[in-house]
């Protein structure tokens, strides 16, 4: 049976090991047998660097690697994780796709993305998202030492706590506006994508066509999956007790 997996937001550490676990059972036991694993952004909580060299990250880049002898994978980045490079993908075999690809998925044009550059009201993220993936930021990031961008990591997710005990749900969400734009541009009836954790399949119109558009769910009490198969779409959870 041809099958693919898309999964997002699993915002890996090392101080969760029952999401890690989850995760390499998925990996060992249900990805050896699909035709492809698309992985949609913030694979990691923080990623300050592919010179970042722990035994976790070495870990969880051999998991994956050992799918990829046998069925491809790709990644985009997400909000946590864009500092991640070519280095730590090709140890883990994956294959980094542009933020907004258009995909074959069983005859159906579909566009996959993380989904952050979708929630265009809130206006703060936006600006911070604009400076952390212009050309010069990242190099300036990168070029700091190690013990710097951990604080700087650090002091950020402190900071994205806080604010999102103030930001109303509509504005964490997408833009429904921004949503029928970018799937008419690439001339989609079928979008996927993560960050917002709020695992669902929505109907909506684009061009006058009925169109979907499928939201994966985070990896913080159990693992999501997305199962796609030429008949079904399913979005399923994964017990972290195995």
């Amino acid at each position: 049976m041809s099958i693919t997996y898309f999964i997002a937001d699993l915002h890996l550490a090392a101080e969760r090991p029952d999401i890690t676990d989850c995760l390499f059972r998925f990996l060992a036991e249900e990805a050896p047998d699909a035709d492809a694993l698309y992985v949609l952004g913030d694979l990691f909580e923080v990623w300050i660097g592919d010179d970042n060299v722990t035994p976790f990250n070495e870990s969880v880049a051999s998991a994956f690697k050992t799918v990829s002898h046998t069925v491809p994978i790709f990644f985009i980045h997400g909000n946590r994780d864009f500092a991640l490079r070519q280095s730590w993908a090709d140890k883990a075999g994956m294959t980094i796709l542009s933020e907004q690809t258009v995909i074959d998925l069983y005859g159906i044009p579909t566009l996959i993305a993380h989904g952050d550059e979708l929630c265009t009201r809130d206006v703060a993220y936006q600006k911070f998202r604009k400076k952390s993936r212009s050309w010069w930021w990242p190099r300036l990031m990168l070029a700091m030492p190690l013990w710097f961008r951990r604080r700087v990591a650090e002091n950020g997710r402190k900071e994205s706590r806080e604010n999102q005990k103030h930001l109303r749900q509509d504005i964490m969400d997408v833009t429904p506006d921004e949503v029928v734009r970018v799937m008419t541009q690439h001339n989609v009836q079928q979008l996927i994508h993560g960050h917002t954790h709020r695992p669902a399949i929505h109907s909506l119109q684009v061009n006058g066509q009925p169109a979907k558009r499928i939201v994966l769910g985070d990896w913080y009490d159990q693992g999501s999956v997305l199962k796609v198969s030429p008949d079904s779409i399913d979005l399923q959870q994964r017990d972290f007790s195995g």
